[in-house]
């Protein structure tokens, strides 16, 4: 009497999951051929982005693109001379005062500027210097304070005002 027990004891042991060759066709190919293909695909959708042709860029516009200035220096003739009342009205505040834009007070309008006037010319001065409501910041624009200060005391007099004109610096010690 043999024992045969322990010969399909072994053969259990050591059977994995492919138990006949069309399994093992079928590991071969989802082993190694599909992981080739899933990286063509990866590669194909990596490459496929738009890219400019060679030579299709504009290297100055791209040199330029990327050294923008990050600041600005202005030179200004500190001996020209400064401009009117009247001439800094026109071409800076004549804009929204002319037509009372954004509830600015037109020029000659004396009950709009009366109110304002009462506050007086300093107060005037600092709000065209610094802005108020829609009107921007007017100091350290295209003009120097003095001149945005001569337009100032040349919409408030327009108004009914009666305030003295500000002399530059140079023509007060002059004038002493």
């Amino acid at each position: 009497m043999s024992d045969n027990s322990h010969a399909p004891a072994h053969e259990e042991a050591h059977t994995g999951p492919i138990k006949n060759p069309k399994q093992l066709l079928l590991a071969v190919f989802f082993s190694f051929v599909a992981p080739v293909f899933a990286i063509i695909g990866l590669v194909y959708y990596v490459s496929s982005a738009n890219k400019p042709a060679a030579g299709a860029v504009n290297i100055e516009k791209a040199l330029a693109e990327r050294i923008q200035k990050v600041g600005a220096v202005e030179i200004r003739d500190a001996n020209r001379e400064l401009k009117s009342g009247e001439d800094v009205f026109k071409a800076q505040c004549s804009t929204c005062h002319a037509a009372g834009v954004a509830g600015a007070p037109k020029v000659g309008d004396s009950g709009a500027w009366a109110v304002r006037i009462k506050t007086g010319y300093e107060a005037l001065l600092t709000s065209a210097l610094k802005g108020k409501g829609a009107m921007g910041a007017q100091g350290g624009g295209d003009f120097e304070d003095l001149e945005i200060a001569r337009a100032v005391v040349y919409m408030a007099n327009a108004g009914g005002a009666n305030f003295e004109a500000p002399k530059a610096p140079a023509a007060a010690e002059a004038a002493k």
